[in-house]
């Protein structure tokens, strides 16, 4: 693929544009000049690296490669590379991919000794000359057309990390209910626990700054899937703008990711990543000052909050206690439950809204507590749950189950429903994005 003259400008997309990140270190000379482009084609690089991450792919290797090297060809206006980075395969990928490099112009294999996706993007991109990088999923589960919409704000300057999203509005997306569920719920937690404001860091399509990459890349640690994550949290917090493109996303039945590793390898880094920015070990402050972006407040802490919400919820549960003694009697166990939990659930959602997320006034107050009713449905549906679970094994046993053991029960299913309500509270209500 030859550098084109003259740079043919697709609809709706600006690729040409003044670069607002300022002499910064190595690659950053690309940021400084006026058009990214046209200093790649002076230098004789590529203005964008694409990066495809490998493990014994064999299967569909070739045929990835063909279709994005034939893209890129046809649908690019300026110079790309295909980079193959082959995680120590040991089927035939190697030999495939070596195949390719030689037949096709613009397409490279780098080989590593050790496995991990975080660990290859970090090598490639690490030593690639061009300005613009980016990486895909063999699979290319993704829609090509999503790929200039991608890249097209970093080269204008106007963005510093492109990601695609299957959780955005005008995303199409087929896939399993499993990986669906689970997809949400991890970025839930990212909200939740690090206050993220990015929809989607698990899509396999993401492209950074050059100059961006080598400021940030030193303080990612993670390996393996976790890297994504990691990378985007740090950009967030360093005050970096973060793109998103809503993109056409069909799952591959084949995938062979360990889920249960990959979510437990994720919370360790969710965890990781807390304890980094509280002690102050991840430089956050330094990195936006290196990078020259308009560093963004903090978000607040989140033991501070949890603090708080725990006072809340204390106060609460007591109050639901002593509600649901008092009507027990008069109309039985889940109706009881279900008064105590919409009183103590109104109340809980007003302190909280003060006291542990600090919204004041009434913008968004109506919003705040319907959706915090919906929060009280979930908490309702657990401890509902539980009661019902006590009684269909007393019924079985055939013992009517005692007052205490049945108050035991609900106030150990409301205590997991607190914690439930607190990540649905921090990551969902009262997110920082929505409450600004």
């Amino acid at each position: 693929m030859d550098v084109m003259t003259d740079i043919a400008v697709s609809p709706g997309i600006d690729w040409e544009g003044p670069q607002h990140v300022e002499n910064t270190a190595g690659r950053a000379q690309f940021a400084s000049r006026p058009n990214v482009v046209r200093a790649a084609k002076a230098a004789g690089v590529p203005v964008l690296d694409v990066v495809i991450p490998v493990f014994n792919e064999q299967a569909a290797l070739a045929d990835s490669v063909r279709r994005l090297h034939a893209h890129l060809s046809e649908q690019f206006p300026f110079r790309a590379r295909i980079t193959v980075a082959d995680n120590a395969s040991t089927d035939a990928t190697p030999r495939i991919a070596a195949q390719l490099a030689a037949e096709l112009s613009d397409v490279r294999v780098v080989r590593l000794d050790e496995k991990g996706r975080g660990r290859a993007l970090h090598a490639v991109w690490s030593a690639s000359d061009a300005p613009v990088l980016a990486y895909m999923d063999v699979d290319l589960s993704t829609g090509l057309s999503a790929l200039a919409p991608l890249v097209a704000p970093l080269i204008s300057g106007h963005s510093d990390v492109a990601i695609g999203t299957r959780l955005g509005r005008g995303s199409r997306v087929i896939r399993g209910a499993k990986r669906e569920f689970i997809s949400r719920c991890y970025n839930l937690i990212l909200k939740s626990a690090l206050a993220a404001g990015f929809s989607d860091a698990q899509c396999g399509f993401k492209a950074i700054r050059a100059d961006v990459a080598g400021q940030l890349l030193p303080h990612v640690s993670d390996t393996g899937w976790f890297f994504d994550t990691e990378l985007l949290v740090l950009a967030e917090r360093s005050g970096l703008r973060i793109h998103e493109v809503p993109v056409d996303w069909v799952d591959d039945p084949g995938s062979t990711v360990d889920l249960v590793a990959t979510a437990t390898a994720d919370l360790k880094g969710i965890g990781r990543l807390l304890r980094g920015f509280a002690s102050g070990s991840i430089p956050v402050n330094t990195i936006a000052a290196q990078l020259g972006s308009a560093r963004t407040t903090a978000p607040d802490s989140l033991l501070r909050q949890a603090v708080r919400f725990g006072t809340v919820g204390v106060v609460s549960t007591v109050a639901y206690v002593l509600l649901f003694m008092l009507l027990r009697a008069g109309v039985g166990a889940q109706a009881a439950n279900l008064f105590a939990l919409l009183i103590t659930a109104i109340g809980n959602t007003a302190a909280n809204r003060r006291f542990t997320f600090g919204v004041g006034g009434r913008r968004g107050m109506a919003r705040h507590h319907v959706e915090g009713l919906i929060v009280f449905a979930i908490a309702l549906a657990i401890t509902s749950a539980a009661l019902a679970v006590l009684h269909g094994l007393s019924g079985v046993v055939g013992i009517e189950p005692h007052r205490v053991l049945e108050l035991v029960v609900l106030v150990l299913a409301n205590l997991f429903a607190t914690v439930v309500r607190f990540v649905l509270l921090r990551g969902w209500v009262f997110h920082a994005r929505r409450t600004r």
